[in-house]
């Protein structure tokens, strides 16, 4: 070590003696193994915490459920709707049990029957062909209907422009012919257009088969 390293080092060691001996009494210093322990505890709380909030990050997580596996096959298939076939269900009548084993029918009051139907059901029309539409309709009841009754379009593909026809008075048995200008409609497979006599006494319909 050279004189002048040395006329330094002394120089610092002399400040640092008159810094101590002027500076105010130091905290009484602590015991290390202490100090170690408290070091340790603090670092297994950090790691405990730690891993707690990773333990429920991972819980919030979705977990990846697992598709269903694939069979091969052909082309998907379009499902098709069943037809509804359509029931025209005429007016009930009552039956009264006799004392003489059988039973005697008895009409309804208010009934109606369609005869001389035109077309006849499943007639094959091309799309938008013309065609008459013929009921002859019979009073069937026992009481006799009063003027004005409607016969009205009530559902299905309305072929006809006409919307109602008023009946006149019929009594039971009496008929009464109906025609109208019809036009298939553009839809294939059958169509089906139904009317209604108010009360409701009778349904008339027509029945078609469209092909183009």
């Amino acid at each position: 070590m050279n004189q002048s390293t040395q006329r330094t080092l002394f120089s610092v060691m002399a400040v640092i003696f008159l810094l101590s001996a002027c500076a105010p009494a130091q905290a009484p210093t602590q015991d290390p193994a202490l100090v170690q322990q408290l070091i340790e505890q603090s670092v297994a709380l950090t790691v405990a915490a730690q891993n707690a909030e990773t333990a429920q990050a991972l819980a919030a997580q979705p977990t990846n459920t697992p598709l269903p596996t694939q069979t091969e096959s052909g082309p998907p298939t379009a499902a098709l709707p069943t037809a509804t076939p359509f029931v025209i269900v005429p007016p009930t009548s009552t039956v009264v049990a006799s004392g003489g084993g059988g039973g005697v029918t008895v009409k309804p009051e208010y009934a109606c029957d369609i005869i001389h139907q035109r077309p006849f059901d499943d007639t094959i029309f091309k799309p938008n062909d013309s065609f008459d539409v013929k009921w002859t309709i019979v009073n069937t009841g026992t009481k006799a209907w009063r003027e004005g009754l409607d016969l009205k379009y009530s559902t299905g593909p309305k072929m006809t422009s006409t919307n109602s026809i008023e009946l006149p008075a019929m009594k039971p048995g009496d008929q009464f012919d109906i025609v109208l200008d019809a036009t298939a409609p553009a839809d294939n497979g059958m169509q089906v257009m139904v009317w209604v006599i108010e009360g409701p006494i009778c349904f008339p319909y027509v029945r078609i088969i469209v092909e183009k």
